[in-house]
């Protein structure tokens, strides 16, 4: 499924227009990155959790030359998945 297919499955859900359901998923999704830009975590009851995971700096290589380089530390995305959710996924068939 991709965005405008949610948007659509979202529109005849809620009986929205089209264009009210992506402004209210864009609203979600920006809502979401900026709690997760702030170091919150983003709790959804049924869903699952999304929070924020350090990664440390590590030394790598640079696969056309073979290179030490050094890969600098970041921050990643850390989703996991509720009950509801998983249970779904499995009794799907």
């Amino acid at each position: 499924m991709n965005k405008a297919e949610l948007v659509a499955a979202i529109a005849a859900d809620t009986n929205l227009s089209k264009a009210d359901a992506g402004r209210a998923l864009d609203s979600a999704l920006e809502q979401l990155a900026t709690a997760l830009s702030k170091g919150d975590t983003v709790q959804l009851l049924g869903f699952g959790n999304f929070s924020i995971s350090d990664r440390a700096e590590r030394a790598g290589r640079n696969p056309s030359t073979g290179e030490t380089i050094t890969i600098k530390a970041t921050k990643a995305v850390k989703f996991t998945a509720g009950k509801a959710l998983k249970d779904a996924v499995n009794t799907a068939g």
